[in-house]
């Protein structure tokens, strides 16, 4: 770009605009599986203005959200939370909206898939263990090693043997943990019967969620009973001090993240880490450079 083609201060800031207009449209492309129609197919005017409440105050999380990472970084904390709870419980949401606008090389997601030959022989926390922070880094486990309380007992993946030795370890595991450095932060996210029935028929009729329903995830609905039961006896039994269940009423999608953000800054004794003023340096210009345009072949064709 040669210096008549620098843009001008107002053009420049126009540009900078449109880009900041097109960073928030992903939050829109995100809610658009939320979105409440009235008979008519239109947004109802009340719908309107919750959503551009729920916009401000997820931003402004957010925000926080960068603020704790900072502190988290620099300070070089070391964190875990834990995300459990039933199928369609909205767990992935507010994952997705915690990490959003966050350094995925600072803040990490952990979603293991089930165990295979190997890892059936190792100790059952092992394969965990390899994913835990080190100083300056937070890690999202999307399900846990409360797999063998939950979804392993009420399938019969684990024997009453294997069931009850998770008992006995996992309180040790966690204050072992916490007492290494680790905060260890771990959330139910609670939704009625009726609820996960409405979350799954949606799945069921829209072609871009039907990924997301697997044969465990309908089974679930079959032992509705089951599962509550082994929630129960598992917030009974690792309702422990050093790293107690906190519990997230999650029938409203959009309240559950705002209210589980909240929660989760006011965790962590984290500030605003104050760094110097940000300068861009200008760029070098060499008069003999030349910039040899690419082969068109080479160039993605232009659809859009």
């Amino acid at each position: 770009m040669s210096p008549s083609q620098i843009p001008d201060n107002d053009h420049l800031l126009q540009r900078i605009s449109r880009d900041l207009v097109d960073s928030y449209d992903e939050e829109l492309e995100l809610e658009l599986e939320d979105r409440a129609f009235d008979a008519e197919g239109n947004i109802t005017q009340d719908d309107k203005v919750a959503r551009q409440a729920y916009f401000r105050e997820l931003f402004r999380l957010q925000g926080e959200l960068v603020k704790l990472q900072d502190w988290v970084q620099h300070s070089g904390q070391k964190v875990v939370i834990l995300f459990e709870g039933r199928d369609a419980a909205g767990k992935g949401g507010v994952i997705k909206r915690i990490t959003q606008r966050l350094n995925p090389r600072v803040v990490r997601v952990a979603a293991l898939p089930a165990p295979n030959d190997r890892e059936r022989t190792q100790w059952y926390f092992q394969r965990y263990v390899a994913h835990l922070p080190a100083a300056g880094e937070m890690v999202l486990f999307d399900r846990s090693w409360y797999n063998r309380a939950g979804v392993e007992r009420v399938m019969g993946f684990c024997d009453d043997a294997e069931y009850e030795e998770f008992f006995r370890s996992v309180p040790d595991f966690e204050r072992m943990l916490v007492r290494s450095g680790i905060k260890v932060i771990k959330y139910w996210f609670s939704i009625t019967d009726e609820e996960q029935h409405l979350r799954f028929l949606g799945r069921i009729h829209d072609p871009l969620k039907q990924w997301k329903l697997s044969p465990m995830d309908l089974e679930s609905r079959r032992r509705w009973e089951a599962y509550t039961k082994a929630k129960e006896t598992m917030l009974e039994r690792t309702h422990i001090a050093e790293a107690p269940w906190w519990l997230v009423p999650a029938d409203d999608k959009k309240k559950a993240r705002l209210n589980c953000i909240s929660h989760l800054l006011g965790q962590l004794p984290y500030q605003a880490v104050q760094h110097p003023p940000v300068e861009l340096p200008a760029r070098v210009r060499n008069p003999d450079y030349l910039r040899n345009p690419p082969p068109p072949e080479m160039t993605v064709p232009q659809l859009y």
